[in-house]
């Protein structure tokens, strides 16, 4: 059975932990806090495209997993006033899939597609005419007698949301106007989304506390709104339900989440390197093969933030623990003393 980490940037699979999500989502630009390059860019999209009576352009928006992706497309629909409706590549099974969703949207809607990499390529090449010329080809029958019908579509715009942007085939990805990575959040903007969600919960919490977990989110607002739901139980458990920073402290070494957000997982993964193969450099398949995890999962959910903050490097030969990391977790490094001889 798989136990889902506390630093995990999943989605909540939980029903009610996803209603809580919910509703610390902000519903605008103005309470969307971080990311400015991209709220710079698609505010300009957006204004233009409502002063011309148009839909804004197909959105794709890519990045690590829990930075905001699926809330900025429900902003995105608010902010232009549309419809959206939300589905994902794996749910889409068939172009028949496809072809009902597109047709039952109005001008002006938006189509929200999660993991888009993950559609079928055969559906991929049904969304290119429908993204291009707002055509929709059907075929017909089977056989001699098939026949193809070509349907006209409302002006409509998908936003896509992918943590793989690489997995997209080009001419898909080409067809999207406006193409936007999600960043880091820095340790500020947590404490922010930290503040904001704990008002919206009606947690009472302290600068201090709110500090504590951003610094621990790894600098991630999914991660960041699971903390302070997990102190908040300790707190209602362990004391009188406000979080203050000596809590938080007690939350935090009992979950087993570090001063930089690793957990055992991490430091488990990143132990292994040093100690089965000198800090590296070892191929991801090798890891994935010591550690028990999929190959996608340690690309996707265990590197971006390990070699964001300066722990794990990415080598042509393949993964490299660096002395920040073996400083870290407090072992010694494997490498060779310097030779340089002194003059």
């Amino acid at each position: 059975m798989t136990v889902e980490r506390i630093v995990s940037a999943n989605q909540p699979e939980n029903e009610q932990e996803e209603k809580i999500e919910l509703t610390l989502r902000p519903a605008d630009f103005d309470n969307y806090i971080g990311q400015e390059r991209m709220k710079k860019a698609l505010q300009l999209a957006i204004a233009a495209a409502k002063k011309r009576g148009e839909p804004i352009d197909h959105v794709l928006l890519y990045g690590p997993p829990g930075l905001g992706k699926t809330t900025m497309a429900s902003v995105i629909a608010n902010e232009m006033g549309a419809q959206i409706r939300v589905t994902s590549g794996p749910a889409i099974e068939r172009a028949g899939d496809l072809a009902s969703l597109l047709t039952n949207l109005q001008d002006g809607d938006i189509l929200f597609i999660d993991e888009i990499h993950r559609l079928h390529r055969s559906i991929e090449e049904v969304l290119y005419a429908a993204m291009e010329d707002f055509k929709l080809d059907i075929m017909l029958g089977k056989g001699p007698s098939a026949r193809s019908l070509r349907l006209d579509l409302p002006k409509f715009t998908i936003i896509g949301a992918t943590t793989r942007t690489g997995a997209l085939a080009a001419p898909l990805r080409d067809r999207f106007g406006l193409q936007q990575r999600l960043e880091f959040y820095t340790t500020l903007e947590v404490a922010q989304i930290i503040a904001r969600a704990a008002n919206i919960l009606g947690v009472p919490i302290d600068k201090g506390a709110a500090e504590h977990l951003a610094a621990r989110a790894r600098l991630t607002p999914r991660i960041a709104n699971r903390l302070l739901k997990r102190v908040r139980d300790y707190a209602d458990v362990n004391g009188d339900g406000i979080v203050d920073t000596k809590t938080a402290e007690k939350a935090m070494i009992m979950m087993e989440v570090d001063e930089l957000g690793l957990d055992p997982a991490d430091r488990r993964m990143l132990e292994t390197i040093i100690e089965h193969h000198r800090g590296g450099p070892v191929g991801v398949e090798t890891i994935a093969a010591l550690t028990g995890d999929e190959r996608s999962t340690i690309e996707d959910f265990f590197e971006p933030y390990l070699m964001q903050i300066g722990l794990l490097e990415r080598t042509p030969r393949g993964r490299k623990i660096t002395d920040k990391a073996y400083t870290h977790l407090g072992k010694k490094s494997h490498k060779p003393p310097d030779q340089t001889k002194l003059v």
